[in-house]
């Protein structure tokens, strides 16, 4: 019988405890949603009163740059067990060069010198191609990392590029992959301290709160209030989560997009009007006085 009412009182806690799906505001998001020419994924959290938005929230999309969360985790865990140290000096070779065009330390030359701290920085404030692989080495690569977050309890976040075995998974969704839902999920473990330690956890998170890329979903929030954000886009794929650490409601938003018909860079993409669009939304939603 103790057992009975030992198991009962854990079930009504996990049932008070659960989330709730406000649904109001899932009607207005999924009106705003219509017609849009892609494939689309959304995850909300209300922080403050645990009610959610989910629109596809488990279906896995290409992480494009988001995959940069998983190796800054990677870096974080070597940095924590003294592998690393966070203001050490690398050495940058020819070996390392990669660009996309626009990399700022794939223009170092040769054997220059350069803080582990700064490549972080530019891996996550500018999104540095060049600096995430080096970073990615690292941490061990990407089976060491993968293993880190697997062993963290996340099944569909995962580095696929340069990760022996995963090889299809690159195939079909390119650099890494995650879901809306359980990205949105790292960025709370990060903002409540759960992600290796409180320590490693509060620089996470002061490292993305420095973002370059601010025209998306961040343009929708007021300059004075802090945003931990990172966005990806490649081709035919759009994706932004972001902590808002609003005084009224703090919230994640998470948005991911894939087959998107709209694959220009202009500012009026479909995919990135209607990520600020949602993120305005949930800005005045969230701060209606």
């Amino acid at each position: 019988m103790k057992k009975i009412i030992v198991s009962a009182f854990i079930l009504l806690s996990l049932i008070a405890n659960a989330q709730k799906t406000d649904t109001k505001l899932q009607q207005q998001i999924t009106e705003l949603i219509k017609g849009f020419h892609g494939d689309i994924g959304i995850y909300v959290h209300d922080l403050k009163h645990n009610k959610t938005v989910a629109i596809n929230a488990d279906t896995i999309f290409p992480a494009a740059s988001i995959v940069k969360i998983s190796i800054l985790i990677g870096i974080m865990n070597k940095i924590e067990h003294g592998e690393l140290n966070y203001h050490q000096r690398l050495l940058y070779t020819d070996s390392l060069y990669y660009s996309e065009g626009d990399d700022i330390l794939a223009a170092f030359k040769d054997s220059s010198s350069i803080e582990l701290s700064k490549v972080m920085m530019l891996m996550l404030t500018i999104s540095d191609n060049c600096a995430s692989l080096w970073l990615q080495g690292l941490a061990g690569g990407g089976t060491t990392i993968n293993a880190l977050l697997d062993s963290m309890g996340y099944k569909y976040t995962r580095v696929n590029s340069r990760t022996p075995g995963r090889e299809n998974n690159r195939s079909q969704y390119g650099w890494g992959q995650t879901t809306p839902r359980e990205i949105a999920s790292v960025m709370q473990g990060i903002v409540e301290g759960k992600i290796i330690n409180m320590e490693a956890s509060e620089k996470m998170l002061r490292l993305l709160g420095r973002q370059y890329w601010d025209e998306e979903a961040l343009s929708e929030i007021p300059a004075g209030v802090f945003v931990a954000d990172k966005n990806g886009a490649v081709d035919e794929i759009r994706n932004e989560v972001l902590y808002v650490n609003c005084k009224n409601n703090p919230y994640i938003f998470s948005i991911f997009t894939k087959n998107n018909a709209d694959t220009s860079r202009e500012a009026t993409n479909e995919a990135w009007g209607l990520t600020r669009k949602i993120s305005a939304l949930l800005w005045n939603y969230y701060n209606k006085k």
